[in-house]
């Protein structure tokens, strides 16, 4: 990141470099307000975050809901995964959380705290739902829900429990599906099929 941030300098670029994690790095996720990076990747991360605060540059962050459920399918509720919980589901302190994404980026924002750079922002590199996979969850209803209900959360600007009114910028993952890819729902997060017809529909603003 350093050497291609110098090197974008020198030929008077002016592009910012970042880097995109999985939440995988995180020692301890719940609640959000407890969030830290693991042992292992501290040393690393501590570099990392420390070079995206002097450059006033976000964190990259890949964020799926889907996997914490589908790990935990009986402490994690599928409706707080899917956004269409009916009011707070975890209580953190003084915070309170309704959906999945929220607690999973407010987890990362408390991590960047600790690390000593709450002035980080954290962009969602990527989030999606399968469509299907013989796993569970993975259903065209639950991932039309949850692509549908994550854009209208993300451009609404109300933010997080942590950090609310802070717009979230966010992307989809993915536009097709991969056949590709091993058999399963890592083949199944794409919006459309390689012919270009819809999997399912999204309302993008």
């Amino acid at each position: 990141m350093q050497n291609l941030d110098t090197a974008l300098t020198d030929a008077k670029l002016n592009i910012p470099v970042s880097t995109a994690i999985s939440t995988g790095i995180l020692g301890v996720s719940f609640p959000p307000s407890q969030g830290a990076f693991s042992e292992a990747s501290s040393v690393d991360m501590t570099g990392i975050v420390g070079f995206l605060a002097s450059k006033k540059t976000p964190l990259l962050v890949n964020v799926y809901p889907y996997f914490a459920y589908a790990n935990q399918p009986k402490d994690v509720r599928l409706d707080y995964a899917l956004f269409t919980a009916n009011g707070t589901v975890v209580v953190d302190g003084a915070l309170n959380c309704a959906n999945l994404f929220d607690a999973i980026v407010d987890a990362m924002y408390s991590a960047l705290e600790k690390a000593g750079h709450p002035d980080v922002n954290v962009v969602v590199s990527e989030t999606g739902w399968p469509s299907a996979g013989d796993a569970i969850g993975a259903t065209v209803e639950n991932a039309m829900t949850y692509n549908n209900n994550a854009v209208a959360h993300v451009t609404s600007s109300a933010g997080t429990p942590r950090r609310p009114g802070n717009a979230i910028e966010t992307y989809i993952f993915a536009m097709f599906n991969e056949d590709l890819k091993p058999v399963g729902v890592e083949q199944n997060f794409g919006l459309y099929h390689p012919d270009m017809t819809e999997v399912y529909h999204v309302n993008f603003p």
